[in-house]
């Protein structure tokens, strides 16, 4: 392996880790601003994740100059296909996050009362932002990371992302009878709330692919 394709797969990897970073913290923020009700905060992540595509293609146009420059061998050809595939799992969690930062925001200006929820749904955002970071310490510690067990301490949080969410949409439907007339209203929450639970799944992915750079065999992505 040549030192320039080494300094550029390096280069790719700190872009990734940079921009989950970004998603990272502005998921923080957007719990922080469930939290305090706070409006603005919520139209902060907004901004914040306004390019998330854009720098996701910028990422994608680095990995495919790679392929074009250095003809890469088996080995080094799976490491740029996984970082391919995880930019686009990592744009649309980033484009997840900020369409649940828009929705609720409107939410919270609704007449929908989500303090019965509130715990549920901080533990909800708890487990889809933890899940994220790990997938973040194994590219800022890429040689120091376990990528199987980082594999797996993902999937505990994507077992308890799921139970939340289960718990959540009991606890919603049962508002749906007690306050029909908002029926509509609750059922754009939960759309909301699953934009949590889908960045977990794709946090799952984004682990099962840094296993396969790392370990080879096929891709099994759910």
């Amino acid at each position: 392996m040549s030192v320039k394709y080494k300094n550029k797969i390096s280069e790719i990897r700190e872009r990734i880790s940079n921009l989950l970073q970004v998603i990272s913290e502005a998921n923080e923020l957007s719990l922080e601003a469930f939290r305090l009700s706070d409006t603005l905060k919520f139209k902060e992540v907004q901004e914040i994740l306004d390019k998330v595509g854009i720098h996701g293609d910028a990422i994608d146009n680095e990995i495919i100059k790679t392929f074009a420059l250095f003809g890469p061998e088996a080995k080094e050809l799976r490491f740029l296909v996984s970082y391919l595939k995880m930019t686009n799992e990592i744009v649309r969690i980033g484009e997840g996050v900020k369409k649940y930062a828009r929705r609720m925001r409107e939410h919270s200006q609704s007449d929908c009362d989500l303090t019965p929820l509130k715990a549920t749904i901080i533990l909800l955002h708890k487990s889809s932002i933890h899940a994220l970071n790990y997938i973040r310490e194994c590219f800022v510690q890429d040689h120091e990371c376990n990528f199987e067990d980082n594999y797996r301490k993902i999937l505990v949080e994507e077992s308890i992302n799921d139970d939340l969410f289960s718990v959540l949409e009991k606890e919603i439907f049962s508002q749906i009878i007690d306050e029909k007339e908002l029926a509509v209203e609750y059922v754009k929450v939960l759309g909301s709330l699953r934009k949590l639970e889908r960045s977990c799944d794709r946090s799952v992915t984004i682990a099962n692919l840094m296993r396969y750079a790392q370990e080879g065999g096929d891709i099994n992505i759910n």
